[in-house]
């Protein structure tokens, strides 16, 4: 054999010695919970960066709303934050106690819940005025001071008084679908008794 048909034989075998190498190398790639906290850190980033934003801009903005609507009169501040608090915090609570119902998995428990804290956004402004330390909370109790005078109590009479209604209407529907099942099962219990005791009359006429 010929040197040059020698290394033409021997090429193909250290071509396949080199790719099993190379299949043999531990893999580099990340890992699966190092993408879930990269993107963890980045919704986390984004987050921040949205809540800073909206701390400046949405408190004032909100607090401009509602004076508009109340119009430097008491009466009107006091029903309209009523109104606010109780509707925005009745609705979001029936519908984020929804995420109980077996048939909902994880993921869809995870978008009611999103859902209802989306539709407290009016009680999460207000909130975000009252008890919120930057100047735009500042700048918007002024003028609910001015603006909207008994808003703020109001809307925390509003919430309590939804919170507390969608509290006792789910306990009672609770407490209702328990007590039908309790009436079901002793209908069943009741008619097997019935059952055997016809089916026991029945042998001791046969006998």
């Amino acid at each position: 054999m010929t040197q040059d048909e020698s290394a033409a034989t021997n090429e193909p075998h250290e071509g396949e010695e080199l790719e099993r190498k190379i299949r043999d190398q531990p893999d580099i790639a990340p890992g699966a919970w190092v993408k879930r906290i990269v993107l963890a850190l980045i919704l986390l980033a984004v987050a921040y960066i949205g809540f800073r934003v909206s701390a400046a801009f949405f408190p004032r903005w909100w607090a401009h709303r509602v004076g508009d609507q109340v119009d430097d009169s008491l009466t009107r501040g006091t029903l309209w934050g009523l109104f606010v608090g109780f509707v925005f915090t009745f609705v979001p609570l029936l519908v984020l106690l929804q995420i109980r119902r077996r048939f909902f998995s994880w993921t869809w428990r995870g978008i009611v819940a999103l859902v209802a804290l989306l539709l407290a956004a009016p009680n999460w402004l207000t909130l975000a005025v009252v008890a919120g330390d930057s100047k735009a909370a500042h700048a918007g109790e002024r003028i609910f001071d001015v603006e909207a005078p008994g808003f703020r109590a109001g809307t925390l009479i509003g919430v309590i008084s939804g919170a507390l209604l969608a509290l006792i209407i789910t306990a009672t529907t609770m407490q209702m679908k328990r007590r039908k099942k309790q009436v079901k099962r002793l209908r069943v219990e009741r008619d097997e008794l019935k059952r055997s005791q016809h089916e026991q009359a029945e042998d001791n006429e046969s006998s």
